[in-house]
């Protein structure tokens, strides 16, 4: 995955091949905000705009801005989950939230539907 951060958000970018060009939509917020550029300096800058303009549009309409996810996950599992995923991670040589971040992510990756 391709991403770029800018004030708190990311964008997530993708190659269209066929108007090569480059792609971005800002991620983790219902409002739709896309972007394109055909160079990575140009993508750059594009996704600064759009992302003032949604700023600067939600605050002349009174629009409070969706805000990106914190990345702070608060979760209950039975003690013995959390006890083999301790061991997990320990094995590992990670911490806990290292090992669940990699483990929630390969999970996420198997769900995302193809791009083919």
């Amino acid at each position: 995955m391709n991403a770029m951060t800018y004030k708190g958000y990311m964008a997530r970018v993708e190659f269209d091949s066929d108007d090569e060009i480059f792609v971005g939509h800002i991620a983790g917020i219902r409002d739709r905000v896309g972007f394109h550029a055909d160079t990575v300096a140009d993508l750059k800058e594009a996704f600064y705009e759009a992302l003032d303009d949604y700023l600067d549009t939600c605050t002349k309409t009174g629009k409070t801005p969706q805000k990106p996810y914190s990345g702070k996950m608060m979760l209950r599992v039975s003690p013995d989950i959390h006890r083999k995923a301790a061991i997990a991670a320990e094995l590992a040589g990670k911490s806990l939230n290292q090992w669940s971040e990699e483990i929630i992510e390969k999970a996420v990756k198997r769900k995302e539907p193809s791009t083919a």
